[in-house]
């Protein structure tokens, strides 16, 4: 791994941030997101991307939460990120896990931060702040309807401080089932 490259662990296994240099100058900035090769050595997974997504959100859009079973990589190029990230494996010793984090690609002293999120993650995002979101997303599963698939993005067991007051939400979003109602199994004491 580059010396200068971080790539951090975060309290869900798996998660992980990645901090590369960007090069500024008089034209603006130049920035690698990631090397597969730095990200096998942190990760253990060999990450083979097959689809490139490009997604705009509006000030207060929430895009909630999306837990597709394969291996993501999320990048904000404009914009201020709320991204809280689920932990959503029926195996895992963190099953039900939240873990927040902000990303303002918009700031100047902005690190361009990626996320990486292994399989089995709920991905959400939230767009604040003054200027439109634009979001990249590399995965190494093509996507298709049939495998789509969310919990609510207001679930009470997961009790997401989101940072909009009055979010919007598509109605497929609204009508994501809750944590309870896909995995009753890890509810039954509760």
């Amino acid at each position: 791994m580059a010396s200068d490259t971080v790539i951090r662990e975060t309290s869900i296994p798996g998660v992980l941030i990645i901090e590369r240099p960007t090069y500024p100058d008089n034209r603006g900035f130049f920035h690698e997101v990631f090397r597969l090769n730095e990200l096998k050595e942190a990760s253990g997974i060999d990450f083979k991307p097959v689809q490139w997504s490009h997604s705009m959100s509006h000030p207060g859009v929430i895009r909630a939460v999306h837990t597709e079973n394969w291996n993501k990589l999320i990048y904000p190029v404009t914009g201020k990120l709320f991204a809280p990230i689920v932990d959503v494996r029926p195996g895992s010793e963190t099953f039900g896990k939240i873990e927040t984090f902000t990303l303002d690609a918009d700031a100047p002293d902005s690190p361009h931060q990626a996320i990486f999120l292994p399989a089995g993650m709920g991905n959400s995002i939230c767009a604040f702040g003054e200027s439109d979101l634009h979001y990249l997303c590399l995965v190494d599963e093509y996507w298709a309807d049939a495998k789509a698939q969310g919990i609510a993005w207001d679930d009470p067991d997961l009790a997401i401080d989101w940072p909009v007051d009055k979010p919007i939400i598509s109605e497929r979003d609204r009508n994501n089932p809750s944590m309870r109602d896909l995995y009753p199994e890890h509810f039954k004491d509760k």
